[in-house]
């Protein structure tokens, strides 16, 4: 719960009524409450990173609320304890390409600044920032001379549908599984 406190704030605790939510929900084998991965979230856009207690909240929540109790659901591949590198669906997907085209950049350049500039805006709206990330990654590509970027890319890019590779929006669970990969 801690990871849905500000870490900036003087009072570095997660607010009281979601502990207690959480606690109920935990007693009583209940659905997490939304406000978790919601708080959850807000905190990655504030902070601008993902760590391993963020992404396991954000597990947690689509097992036990999204996915639960049903042994066929196309949510199962993307939510295993490691990255799933045959996963398909597209918002996963989407979040291992941001991923990649970061770490041409930082190949490149020694430094990225994707993350700041367009995380949020990757993770809600993907057809409008996505296209010209790709473009400044052949750049990137191209300087850096990284085959193992480039490779990755087209990987990444040969999963997603051919028609229309990159959704006009995410919803909330979307957004987390992008977060996600």
């Amino acid at each position: 719960l801690n990871e849905t406190a500000n870490a900036k704030s003087k009072d570095k605790k997660p607010p009281d009524a979601l502990v207690g939510e959480v606690m109920r929900a935990i007693l009583m084998d209940a659905p997490y409450p939304t406000a978790l991965v919601t708080q959850v979230e807000v905190r990655i856009r504030a902070e601008q990173n993902i760590n391993r207690g963020k992404a396991a909240i954000i597990k947690a929540y689509m097992l036990r609320n999204v996915v639960r109790d049903q042994e066929t659901h196309p949510l199962k591949e993307v939510l295993t304890v490691t990255l799933n590198e045959e996963a398909t669906y597209t918002p996963y997907v989407l979040g291992r390409l941001f991923a990649a085209l970061e770490n041409a950049q930082y190949h490149a350049n020694n430094s990225s600044n994707i993350r700041e500039r367009y995380m949020t805006s990757a993770s809600a709206t993907p057809a409008l920032v996505f296209p010209s990330m790709l473009q400044t990654a052949n750049h990137h590509i191209a300087k850096s001379g990284s085959v193992a970027d480039a490779k990755l890319i087209a990987t990444l890019m040969d999963k997603l549908d051919g028609g229309v590779p990159f959704p006009a929006r995410l919803n909330n669970t979307e957004q987390g599984l992008f977060l996600l990969g």
